[in-house]
């Protein structure tokens, strides 16, 4: 942790190569663009295809969604977390506006169809329900989605995505913002193989396995309440060929340069069986 703070460069590369999932226009590639200058993007078409980019040294970095305000958590990724090694070493916000994309000459009453990701479709619930009796079809990426409609030529069918998608595959946009809440942001990370710890860390995740008795989780977290630990997420998946053991995520408030840190790593060594530390960092607004 020591050497990754002393060799760690002050800022960014400004030109990496960087995976992201989906396809040109999907939200990993607008988070990528407001965390680097001018990344030089790989697509996959799976969250397991970014992991697996950086651990075989493929790609530098990897973009992945992490959490959104309105439809929760992305649980693929944590549960790809207890598979992978791998650091955090930034994370940013971007606010997301699904709209409704078509082919040109498809009008509201025509859709018999909507294709998306199923965060965006779970975003866009009670307007899709507006729509009456629509089918709602799953696909790997929002920006995929309007590929797959612009390619399909049809025109009893709508894909929720970004407005940009409709300028880059030449949609229109029958409605924009149907998302339930005006609100609606989507948390991204950014990983790597190698442990990197940038100038202003004040974030940290770390991943738990506690004992499987009473009173464990609480022990954890009354450590952290004694030391003013603010915790902003945790999340908890069940652990692969387990007897109902989980995984514990903590994202956490505290400045990796204080003695607060350091005893916070102390105490959750002590009451965990098992523990990984997955990166300090800090988030572009």
């Amino acid at each position: 942790m020591e050497t990754a703070i002393s060799e760690t460069q002050k800022t960014l590369p400004d030109a990496p190569l960087v995976a992201c999932q989906g396809v040109e226009g999907a939200y990993s590639q607008i988070a990528c663009e407001k965390m680097f200058k001018a990344p030089n993007i790989m697509y996959f078409s799976t969250f397991d295809g970014v992991f697996s980019a950086i651990d075989q040294g493929l790609c530098r970095y990897g973009i992945l969604p992490l959490e959104n305000s309105t439809a929760g958590s992305v649980n693929a990724i944590y549960d790809l977390m207890i598979k992978y090694d791998f650091s955090i070493i930034r994370s940013t916000r971007i606010k997301v506006d699904h709209c409704l994309l078509a082919n040109k000459g498809t009008s509201m009453k025509d859709i018999k169809e909507v294709f998306s990701h199923e965060q965006a479709l779970a975003q866009c619930a009670g307007f899709l329900k507006s729509l009456g009796k629509v089918k709602v079809t799953p696909c790997e990426n929002t920006a995929a989605a309007a590929k797959m409609l612009f390619g399909s030529g049809r025109n009893d069918a709508a894909a929720l995505s970004s407005s940009s998608c409709a300028e880059l595959y030449g949609l229109n946009c029958l409605k924009s913002s149907v998302q339930d809440q005006g609100g609606n942001y989507t948390r991204f990370i950014c990983i790597s193989k190698k442990l990197e710890i940038y100038p202003g860390a004040d974030k940290t995740s770390v991943m738990a396995i506690l004992p499987h008795k009473p009173g464990s989780l609480y022990h954890a977290l009354s450590g952290l309440y004694a030391l003013g630990v603010n915790i902003n997420k945790l999340e908890s998946r069940p652990l692969p060929e387990s007897d109902f053991e989980f995984m514990f995520y903590f994202d956490l408030s505290t400045s990796i340069y204080s003695e607060t840190f350091r005893q916070m790593l102390v105490r959750f060594e002590e009451s965990s069986k098992m523990l990984k530390y997955l990166g300090s960092y800090t988030e572009v607004v």
